[in-house]
């Protein structure tokens, strides 16, 4: 029977968005029986923690998950397990030293499993264990965000999905914004009379209280059934007061924050060239919600802004050579150009951002432009650069060079395939930030909200001031420009000597008018405002500081290179270790029971860009990017994978017998469209049997695991062989393989990009990590390793052969083989494994047979498959005639 599981997620968005979605549990497997989160949100900055209570009801040891979906932006504190009263900690270290030590556990693939990126700017937090019959089980997850204010509010989101009934579950949000509370409202789409009574809101002028406690009864969407009307969004939205219009300083234990964002300013004229792209992947639905959005863009332009067109592909277009006003004919005119482009061809990203700038100062060099106004450039784009320059480093500093620090540069990069690094970069250096629009049926309302978050300029040129003998450790201090709708934060910490009063001077330019706000707050007075514990945790402002400065160190770090990349890389690795931060320096190493095997690494994804301009992510790719992967490489295979190397023999040692030899039907090259037609496809295993009569069969097995646990395939404690697997559903894959020897002590590790050999355990432990695309043969005492055409084959004298073989075309994925099988022993065992232990074949058709082992029955099916064998040698791939098993677990 499947063991039952439990699972919880939390998403976060803009200020906080959670989902609590629990598997449901059965009645002899995982019983969830307690969810509870405490989320304190004290002057923008959200502590929250989760705690997941559960009990293994069954007569044996079950599987129990705790997963959580939070920002990318939010650090991880801590992290924590109790297990049949025992805890177990996570702990906080540097990443490259955790991963250093416990790089068996990173070449497993537990690392990302453990959090890995998903959905909208979310990662996923996930760990398992076991639980012992009747024993229970708790999780605590902590994490902090400080949180942005946009489009003039907050918004405190949790989607809430259980997709059980809970005994008791629990949702605590308690705000705190001394400034005080202004507007406060909920919006609930599963709220129905049944459930008013379970949410209760108190609140005062500085203090909120949500509570959100359903009974078993208000969750059952009918009586007598086990299903939970709980199941969408539950939202909370706020904002303060702002009467100071220097903004509000806040102090707490030594440390300052101040929150600028004034009220009743004058707009500010803006001048926009939007550079869209056309290119050829962008036809279809990216185009169209492109036109979609800028076609309702374009009507919130203001009479007072100038703004021109840029599309490109491998060639540029303009819709006119300088910007012009939005005037109600200028803006029917650009409507007519942008419903006449059409996506078409390659991707000149280089001289479409330098043609806009150079429009930009061929209208400033006439004087068309309002004087105080903001000039920005907004890129849209999916794809690397193809046409033009298209090395990453050169278009970054051309662009830099360009722009020379007088116009904001916004990157968009349309769905999973953008390399957003470059775009991340290419923004930072120029004034400007970076936004992944999601390829989905809302692209154009997510390009509409970006646009309103920079529509609005109200100041240019905003500088923070404080005395000098006052104040320490500032925060960033100067921005180039405040939004309206959006905030401004700036911390410190006082020094020994401040004053019992601390000033502030915040000056900008609104139009042609230079504006300088000024403010004085009473130290002592303002310490007292935190001296209520139940709505702030401890030292909150200090870790509130720490995160903001760790935020912006990192963001700094991506605009810098050489010793000043390393010298904000050292500052900010520093801060994480000593407020325990898990940021992309550093990671958790969370604690299992002692059965549990080695300790899993939790670290937050990142994409970086290499020296020479090549994208690579810390993480294993997004279940999105590898679907929009997958789909191109059917249509579209491309001619570099075709092997032109010979093919590899594998050879039993000590002979000269081609290990193949013996099937009974040869390969039968079919081309790629007719094999699709015809349902051939790769299975998961091919594995080399002997059936009726010692007469050698050829059996295709198709697995249908568990995607939460790795799945034990072969275990030979005699050949001192273990194989296991990592099943992802969605995608009807293996995303790894591992194969472990006991003699020599070696692992081999692979997943979908990479080949990761690791030799000796402990402090002996080396790895070495290695590409498909090579070709490579390694020896060890008693083991050889080949690897030519993306096969890899595991040959050790008198022991199976093992391969594993990485299909980049097709659909890929990992696939695995077994030849010279005759060497298994008879205690063998696993999901395959299991087929060498007393098997026994009953036919009962031509096409058709029975297979008994381990007491369980299988029914069999012949017919053609495609035989991946040779790996990638040839193209089309041949086909074998196999018998072809389907199994669920």
């Amino acid at each position: 029977m499947e063991p039952a599981a439990h699972a919880l997620l939390l998403p976060i968005l803009l200020l906080l968005l959670a989902s609590l979605s629990p598997i449901i549990a059965q009645e002899d497997g995982i019983d969830l029986y307690s969810l509870t989160v405490d989320s304190k949100v004290t002057l923008r900055f959200a502590h929250t923690t989760i705690t997941s209570r559960v009990v293994n009801k069954a007569k044996e040891a079950q599987e129990a998950i705790f997963q959580v979906e939070l920002p990318r932006r939010a650090f991880i504190t801590n992290f924590s397990m109790i297990i049949d009263g025992v805890t177990y900690p996570g702990e906080i270290k540097e990443k490259a030293a955790a991963q250093e030590k416990y790089s068996s556990a990173v070449a497993r693939g537990q690392s990302a499993g453990i959090i890995r990126a998903t959905g909208r700017n979310l990662e996923q937090f996930q760990v398992s264990v076991n639980v012992a019959p009747t024993a229970n089980a708790t999780f605590e997850l902590v994490y902090e965000e400080l949180l942005k204010r946009q489009l003039g509010k907050y918004e405190l989101m949790l989607k809430v999905q259980p997709q059980q009934l809970v005994k008791h579950l629990q949702i605590d949000i308690h705000i705190f914004e001394p400034q005080g509370i202004s507007s406060l409202d909920t919006e609930i789409a599963f709220m129905t009379k049944d459930l008013a009574d379970a949410l209760t809101t108190t609140q005062n002028k500085t203090k909120a209280h949500i509570v959100f406690k359903p009974s078993l009864a208000q969750q059952q969407k009918e009586p007598g059934k086990l299903d939970t009307i709980l199941d969408g969004n539950f939202i909370v939205h706020y904002d303060v007061n702002r009467t100071a219009v220097a903004g509000d300083i806040q102090i707490e234990n030594g440390y300052f924050v101040h929150h600028f964002a004034p009220r009743e300013l004058p707009l500010l004229p803006k001048n926009v060239v939007f550079v869209i792209d056309k290119s050829g992947s962008m036809a279809g639905r990216k185009i169209k919600k492109t036109k979609e959005a800028l076609l309702k863009v374009l009507d919130d332009l203001k009479p007072e802004d100038h703004f021109s067109l840029v599309a490109f592909s491998g060639r540029v277009t303009q819709w006119k050579p300088v910007l012009l006003q939005a005037s109600e004919e200028h803006l029917e005119s650009a409507k007519t150009f942008l419903s006449n482009t059409q996506a078409l061809g390659a991707t000149n990203i280089n001289e479409a951002i330098l043609l806009a700038v150079r429009m930009l100062d061929e209208s400033d060099s006439r004087k068309q432009l309002p004087s105080g106004s903001v000039s920005m450039v907004i890129l849209l784009t999916d794809g690397d650069p193809t046409e033009g320059e298209t090395k990453l480093q050169k278009i970054q500093e051309n662009v830099k060079a360009t722009v020379a620090g007088r116009y904001h540069l916004y990157c968009l990069g349309f769905g999973f395939d953008v390399n957003y690094a470059f775009l991340e970069k290419l923004a930072l250096d120029n004034g400007g930030v970076a936004r992944r629009i999601y390829e989905d049926s809302d692209a154009d309302l997510q390009l509409q909200d970006f646009y309103q978050e920079v529509a609005n300029p109200l100041l240019t040129m905003v500088e923070f001031q404080y005395p000098d003998n006052a104040v320490e450790l500032l925060t960033q201090d100067s921005f180039r420009v405040f939004f309206k709708g959006s905030e401004l934060v700036v911390a410190g910490k006082l020094t020994p000597q401040a004053p019992d009063l601390l000033s502030a001077q915040v000056r900008g330019q609104s139009n042609t008018q230079n504006i300088n706000f000024q403010t004085e707050v009473n130290v002592v007075n303002k310490e007292k405002v935190f001296e209520d514990s139940e709505y702030i945790s401890h030292s909150f402002m200090e870790r509130l500081w720490a995160y903001l400065t760790i935020q912006q160190l990192l963001e700094k770090a991506v605009s810098a290179s050489g010793t000043a990349q390393q010298s904000l890389k050292g500052r900010a690795l520093d801060l994480s270790l000593n407020f325990s931060f898990v940021t992309p320096l550093t990671c958790m190493v969370v604690n299992q029971p002692n059965d549990q095997g080695q300790r899993q690494l939790a670290m937050k994804s990142m994409e970086t860009v290499s020296d020479q301009g090549e994208l690579k992510m810390e993480q294993p790719m997004r279940p999105g990017r590898t679907k929009f992967r997958r789909r191109k490489i059917i249509s579209q295979e491309p001619d570099e994978l075709r092997s032109m190397l010979a093919p590899l023999e594998d050879v039993s040692p000590g002979t000269s017998t081609p290990l193949s030899a013996g099937i009974t039907t040869p390969p039968i090259p079919v081309p790629l469209e007719e094999s699709l037609k015809s349902m051939e496809r790769a299975p998961h295993f091919i594995l080399s049997l002997f059936l009726r009569k010692k007469q050698k069969e050829i059996l295709c097995v198709d697995v249908k695991g568990s995607p939460f646990r790795p799945l034990s395939l072969i275990s030979d404690p005699v050949q001192g062989i273990e194989v296991k697997g990592h099943y992802k559903d969605f995608l009807d894959t293996f995303s790894w393989l591992q194969v472990s020897y006991k003699t020599p002590e070696v692992q081999v590790y692979v997943n979908q990009d990479s080949i990761i050999v690791i030799r000796g355990r402990g402090q002996h432990e080396k790895s070495t990590s290695y590409q498909w695309q090579k070709t490579f043969s390694l020896g060890f005492s008693g083991l050889k390793i080949i690897t030519e055409n993306r096969a890899l084959r595991l040959i050790a004298p008198k022991k199976v052969t093992i391969g594993l073989v990485s299909l980049s075309h097709l659909i890929p994925g990992l696939h695995l083989f077994l030849q010279n099988t005759v060497h298994f022993s008879e205690k063998v065992s696993g999901i395959l494994g299991q087929f060498y232990r007393h098997l026994y074949c009953n036919s009962l058709e031509d096409d058709k047979m029975t297979l008994t082992t381990m007491g369980k029955t299988y029914t069999i099916t012949r017919k053609p498959m495609l035989d991946f064998q040779n790996g990638e040698r040839s193209n089309p791939m041949p086909t074998l005639l196999c018998w072809s098993l389907e199994q669920s677990l």
